[in-house]
């Protein structure tokens, strides 16, 4: 990979610049905190173009991904489309020599994913994955309250989320689109529990199991809406099992996202509040405050690395993990089988 004297020479640009949640401004001014420059967007609309360069005046902005590459000096782009197009933008962006950061998910299935990164170490190239949430407050402290050894060693993770309601009529409700129910959320509770499992956890197989036709006929994708309810359930070697169910049929709520099993005792996480239950201590039960998220570390990370500073983070093999899983859950369902990994 190319090095930089200073992150101000790293001229960084996006790919998306729609109007959801404003994610193309968030990242160009993540990417300029970091002392990256800001240089270009590429973006289908004229009218988000316009505010794009409303929002950075001195910004280039291009209908596409290749005229962008041929007329400015962007070196590095950040993804921000729907799920199924990461891998096709991402691959001739590589191709071109240009590093590039995915939003979440990395891409939609394994295949993907392998292709990138071969294309990404072909020409010399940084591949990421905007895995910003790696630096929630509520993880980091769940990952201090678990290195304490309170609640022993971890066997078991059970995420959920989900609401008993319809999805809504959008593209992240399709299932070619979006991937499955289980991509959205779902890679970020992965991304948690396997941050808790740490590296030596080694995926072995992966079972799941899908609810489908509730809500198809009401949204409209119809044939294509994504499934009702997904459960996916991960064996490692080591004997530990991770659960990951996210559903628009949950009617019961649960103030936790993860639920951590150890041999002597609980770790739920939640948004807000993380409770240590410790039957086996004369302290049973203890609610901590998250700290702050500490998420401008991705961007800082990526400048640091592209200068020789430090070592990437979220490596593009670290963002393969949960897509792995993610695409072995939707194998399963479908196929009714349990399906074997074919990376650790």
């Amino acid at each position: 990979m190319k090095k930089f004297k200073n992150a101000a020479d790293i001229k960084v640009g996006v790919v998306g610049y729609g109007g959801a949640f404003n994610m193309g401004k968030a990242h160009l001014d993540q990417m300029n905190k970091a002392g990256m420059t800001p240089v270009a967007v590429a973006e289908i609309d004229p009218e988000r173009r316009k505010v794009a360069t409303k929002d950075f005046p001195n910004i280039k902005t291009f209908a596409n991904l290749g005229t962008m590459l041929k007329n400015s000096d962007v070196n590095l782009i950040t993804i921000i489309t729907p799920h199924n197009t990461h891998a096709k933008i991402a691959l001739q962006a590589l191709k071109a020599g240009c590093s590039v950061v995915c939003e979440k998910p990395l891409a939609i299935t394994t295949n993907e994913c392998d292709s990138m990164i071969a294309a990404a170490k072909a020409n010399n190239a940084l591949l990421s994955t905007y895995h910003n949430r790696h630096w929630d407050g509520h993880i980091l402290e769940t990952l201090d309250v678990i290195k304490s050894g309170v609640i022993g060693d971890v066997f078991r993770i059970d995420c959920v989320m989900g609401a008993y309601a319809k999805p809504g009529d959008w593209w992240r409700s399709s299932k070619s689109i979006s991937g499955g129910v289980l991509y959205d959320w779902g890679v970020h509770l992965l991304e948690y529990s396997l941050q808790v499992l740490g590296k030596d956890a080694k995926i072995a197989e992966v079972s799941a199991f899908s609810q489908n036709g509730v809500w198809a006929s009401q949204t409209a994708w119809k044939d294509d809406t994504f499934e009702d309810d997904s459960y996916s359930v991960t064996r490692f070697t080591n004997g530990a099992a991770l659960t990951l169910n996210v559903s628009n049929l949950l009617a019961d709520t649960n103030p936790w996202i993860l639920n951590i099993r150890g041999t002597k005792g609980t770790v739920l996480m939640g948004f807000d509040t993380i409770e240590v239950l410790t039957p086996m201590e004369k302290v049973k039960s203890q609610k901590i405050t998250p700290r702050g998220g500490e998420c401008d570390k991705f961007y800082q990370n990526i400048a640091d690395t592209m200068t020789g500073k430090e070592k990437l983070i979220i490596t593009p093999e670290w963002s393969r993990r949960p897509i792995h899983i993610l695409d072995l859950s939707n194998k399963s369902a479908v196929e009714n089988r349990t399906v074997k990994a074919k990376y650790e």
